[in-house]
Order: C-alpha cells, then structure tokens, then sequence
C-alpha cells in the first residue's frame, strides 16, 4: 500500500499534467517540485521506499514523507524476510511446524513480538509447536552431550544441562543443529543477572538483594561445576575455560530463566530435581500483557505445546500472551522487562525500613521478632488502592505497647482496635509511603545521571530501572493520596489500654 501510494505520488504524474490543455497551477507546481526532490541524484522510487523504510528503523519506526516533511508513525515493521528469521522458520518447518496466523516484526512499544497476519478469535489456537522443534533435556541427553552428563557424578541439574548445551551449540556456530534458534536469541539481557553495581545501587531495597542473589547464584553455578566444564574439553576446539565462562554460562542461564515454558517432564535417573524447562523456538518471541488471559499448556495427544487465545488479536496487531500474576519487580527480576499499566504492581515495605521508623519504640526488637516468627514480615506492600492487609496487620501490632501482649495474636488473626491505634496505623502507613515516595525521587535522579554517561548495555539495563521507578513512584502517589483522605472508620473497634511503649 505504501508503495503504491509512492508510485501515484512519483514525477509520471507531472508528465501527465504537462499534458493538459491549461498551465498547472501554484499549488500543483509547488508539489511536484517536492516530488521531484525524492528522485534527484538518480534516486528511482525503489531506492525512494527502501530509504523511507531506513528512516523507520533509524528514528524510532517513524516513516519520513518527503512529500509533506514529516515523521509518521508507524507501529510495526516486519521481520520475516531478513536472513536470520528465514532461518528460523525453514528450520522449524523442517521439524514439522507450521505458522499461518503469526509473523516476528518489531513493535514501536515493546521492541521484537509477533504480529497477526490474520485476526485471531477468542478461544481459537493460536500456536502449536511441535515437541520436534522444543528444546528440552531429552534434546541434551540424546546429543553429544548426553554421555558425559549421564555419567557425571554427582547428577546434574535440569537448568544446568541446558546452559551448558547453549553454549556449546553457540560454540559450535553455524555448524550447530540449533543455530537458527540462537541466532535470533538476544545477545545479552536486562535481568539483574547482567545489572553492573551502578544500576543494582538505584534498585528498591528488596529487588537490590533478590538482585545480588541472583548474580551470586550464576557466579556459584559457574564456579561449582568446573570439574564437569574440563571434562568436556574433548568436545571443544578452544580451551574449556575460554568456551564455558561465567558470562557465557549467565547468557544461557538468562536464556533459559526467561524464555523456556513450563512442561513437565517425566524423571530420570541422569538428573537431579524437578525437570520443567522446555525452550520453544519462535514460540518464545511472545510478548507479555496483564490484561491477556490464553490458555497454555503440551497436548499430549497432538504432542505440541499449544496456546489457546481467550481474549483474540485483530490483524496487522501484536499477539500477547500472559506470563501470570506477577508483579512489575518480579516481572523485572525473572524477565527483564516492565509492563506498563500492570494491576499487579506493588511497593514493598521491608523489615529495616520499619525498624527506622520505628526506632524509638523501646519493645520494638521483641514485637519485630514475634511479626517474623509467624511470617509476617514479607510481602507488606502498599498499592495504588492503599495499604495491602498484611502491612496494616503487622503496623497494628506494632501499634500495641508490651502490656498488651496478649493481643499481639488476636491482632494477626484481623482483630481490629481502638480507634486511636488504627489512626495511628494509618499514620504510620503514611509515613512509609512518603518515605518510599523520596527514595523513588532521588533514585530517578540519579538513573537521569547514570544515562548521560553510560553505554548501551547500561544504558538498557537503566531503562528498565527508570520504569520499574516511575512506576512505583506512580503506585506511592496514589497511595498517599488515598491516606491522606478521610479516615475509615472500622466496623469493630477493640478497647485497649493507652499506649506506653509504642511511638506516637
């Protein structure tokens, strides 16, 4: 359609006009001067699409119109005719996969998906991927590698065997089975995997150490196997050491962690732990949505790992599926990537943050070790519709001086109490939030900093943060809103002594 309108728009039509019986006007000379400007220099209309094309890929998928001088959006561009998609689908179909209903294109607002070329209806199956063209453990135990991992011991674990069968087939380059698969696999990841200490110091607190807990445990699953990395030294045409480094084994870790889905496998005696991963070629290129509901699932009859849509797709638009309930920091920690607008997203309070703005209350130790004794000190959070119930629980019974003891259980169990103590709890809820809120200010700050000076990886990962931030700075402005409202009266109120211990 594009091109079309190019070859209506193209200089033939001035030959046309000269000619008419009558002089062209102003405005129709004025006109073909800018359509004349497209092709001076020798530049055919051919040459004409194919620049505009460069211009959407250079300036954000924006189309320039040299006709009227202006940038026009434009929502997708395909991939399916570059070399390394071609690829992917010739090798797939080799495995007995046919797509009819999608094809990968780059989306102006979540970077690479899949597009439907036709509309999809709700409830109507929208992939099926054969279970030739997964890759699963099976795929690893019936390779080259499955002699040395069964006879490895101690048995090795499910994750491991596929990371390490990555990099090896990324060693192996184009004269790898796999090869068209990892070649359209990202080069690197925004997990917090790949995070450098800048960008993990402007975390929140809690996503700060699930952050380092997850960089430590890539650095120890590198570090415990190395017997087994030097025994498959024979399978490699470089030095093992150069081969299966611990940037290469968190590639496939990342690869793995993010992409594969979940099916279960049956056990076997040459692994240890629970076998649930299974890499999905092409599959994998869906995007995510809170608000898309599919059913996911490997038919054991047909033997194809098969997505049901719920919600359907109109044609030419991006086809999402959901990758569960999960919240915008648990999305950032296992996937890399923030969903705007997620009506699971919330703000974690933790422990430390409480005990300091506590910190003048003398039983404050013994009321925080009682809270952890029966689990109440994960999971406090605060959303756009205020307060979650475990944090309005736990600030109750901190609410409570010593003398009252005997009602720190009743408490945790929904009692609620005197009208003082719940203003005070709710106070106290305003105060976290505002404290929140300033960290979330001062770490936009310093992320706007961290972006005038970085690289690209860094500067990738930093966008990721800068959304993860302006997304609970969103999250805390509304809930401090909503407690700065008028106060809600409880139904029942506990009489309760005045408090002694308790800060005010």
């Amino acid at each position: 359609m594009l091109c079309d309108c190019v070859c209506l728009c193209g200089p033939g039509s001035g030959r046309v006009m000269k000619g008419r019986s009558h002089r062209a006007g102003r405005a129709v000379r004025k006109r073909r001067r800018k359509q004349e400007s497209v092709v001076q220099s020798g530049i055919n209309q051919s040459t004409a699409v194919f620049l505009m094309f460069l211009c959407c890929q250079l300036f954000e998928h924006r189309w320039f119109s040299p006709i009227t001088g202006l940038f026009l959006s434009v929502p997708s561009v395909s991939l399916c005719h570059q070399l390394q998609y071609v690829r992917l689908m010739k090798f797939l179909h080799q495995r007995g996969f046919t797509s009819t209903l999608l094809q990968p294109a780059i989306f102006t607002d979540t970077g690479r998906g899949l597009q439907a070329v036709k509309t999809i209806k709700p409830g109507q199956l929208l992939i099926s991927l054969p279970e030739s063209c997964l890759l699963t453990t099976s795929t690893v135990l019936d390779s080259y590698l499955g002699h040395y991992i069964k006879s490895w011991k101690p048995r090795l674990s499910p994750l491991l065997v596929l990371c390490v069968f990555l990099v090896c087939e990324r060693h192996l380059g184009e004269a790898s089975d796999w090869f068209p698969y990892i070649d359209v696999l990202p080069a690197a990841y925004t997990c917090p995997a790949y995070f450098t200490d800048d960008v993990v110091a402007v975390l929140p607190s809690d996503a700060w150490r699930r952050a380092l807990e997850q960089r430590e445990a890539v650095r120890e699953l590198h570090s415990l196997n190395q017997n087994f990395f030097r025994s498959l030294q024979p399978l490699l045409s470089q030095p093992v050491d150069e081969v299966l480094t611990c940037e290469a084994l968190r590639w496939a870790w990342c690869s793995v962690n993010t992409r594969s889905v979940f099916m279960s496998h049956p056990s076997n005696d040459s692994l240890s732990g629970q076998d649930v991963y299974a890499l999905a070629p092409f599959l994998d290129l869906l995007n995510h949505r809170p608000d898309v509901q599919v059913k996911a699932s490997f038919n054991d009859v047909t033997r194809c790992y098969e997505i049901r849509s719920l919600s359907g797709t109109l044609r030419y638009q991006q086809a999402f599926i959901n990758y569960g309930s999960h919240d915008t920091q648990r999305l950032m920690q296992e996937y890399g990537f923030v969903a705007p607008c997620n009506p699971n997203s919330v703000v974690y309070v933790d422990a430390d943050l409480l005990c300091d703005v506590l910190r003048g209350d003398r039983s404050l130790d013994q009321k925080i070790k009682f809270l952890k004794e029966n689990n109440f000190l994960h999971n406090l959070t605060l959303s756009s519709e205020g307060p979650g119930w475990r944090l309005m629980t736990a600030l109750r019974l901190l609410s409570l001086p010593q003398t009252l003891y005997h009602l720190w259980k009743a408490v945790l169990l929904g009692q609620v109490l005197c009208e003082e103590r719940e203003e005070w709890s709710v106070q106290t809820a305003k105060t976290l939030c505002q404290r929140l809120l300033q960290d979330s200010h001062t770490a936009l700050d310093k992320i706007a900093n961290l972006l005038r000076q970085c690289d690209q990886p860094v500067r990738d990962q930093l966008d990721v943060v800068k959304s993860l931030r302006q997304e609970e700075r969103c999250i805390l402005g509304s809930c401090l809103e909503l407690l700065e409202g008028p106060p809600r009266q409880p139904d029942e109120l506990l009489s309760c002594a005045p408090d002694v211990d308790a800060v005010s």
